[in-house]
């Protein structure tokens, strides 16, 4: 396994028992924080609007919309182990979500700034949006020009970070929701890595020529 496999593993095991025990520390970083954006969000409904509408611009069906495009192009193309890849990877992560909320079973922030369905812990908007971002840099690695290849990276890595601070910010979840979110999503990527690898899109070219 992984060494940042083995990470991701420790990191949620270590968010759920620490809510489920009420550890002080994390209790005491989980309610500072939220503390923090709620005194500020309270008064600023414009600032909530803002990142609620990004959560939403940026959310996990904004991804599965996304991959559901790519998935197209890569049967238009004949690839069909990257249309599966991003079908059990993308399109079905919603129920490892619906899965792990059931299990942990968290009430969301008593302080929530906006309307959040189901439970907190994971959140559902951190894992989705690492194994979106995961999934389809995947699949479209090959097309992306070289020069662009770091950007999109810092791109990626920034979209992740800023969606799973938003959900912090309009305290519908907790930190350490946020961080068990983006870890098991980690983790159900690499599951789907082994499962169902895919094979990354092509240039037009390159498909002309397998095919042939």
């Amino acid at each position: 396994m992984p060494a940042s496999a083995v990470a991701a593993v420790v990191l949620y095991a270590t968010m759920w028992v620490g809510f489920v025990q009420n550890w002080a520390w994390l209790s005491a970083v989980d309610h500072g924080c939220l503390r923090v954006f709620y005194d500020f969000g309270a008064t600023h409904p414009g600032w909530v609007s803002f990142w609620d509408v990004f959560c939403t611009v940026l959310g996990p069906s904004a991804f599965r919309i996304a991959a559901l495009a790519v998935i197209v192009v890569a049967l238009i193309r004949r690839n069909l182990r990257a249309a599966l890849f991003l079908v059990v990877s993308v399109e079905l992560m919603g129920l490892v979500t619906v899965a792990a909320k059931s299990l942990g079973d968290r009430p969301r922030p008593a302080t929530a700034l906006v309307y959040g369905a189901s439970t907190s812990f994971p959140s559902g908007h951190a894992l989705g949006v690492v194994v979106g971002v995961l999934a389809l840099l995947t699949v479209l690695w090959p097309l992306v020009p070289k020069r662009m290849r770091i950007p999109a990276i810092v791109v990626s890595a920034a979209v992740v970070f800023a969606v799973g601070l938003a959900r912090v910010v309009l305290n519908v979840h907790h930190p350490s929701d946020v961080v068990a979110g983006g870890s098991l999503g980690y983790l159900y990527y690499l599951l789907c890595l082994r499962v169902v690898p895919p094979r990354p899109l092509a240039s037009a070219t390159e498909t002309q020529l397998i095919a042939t």
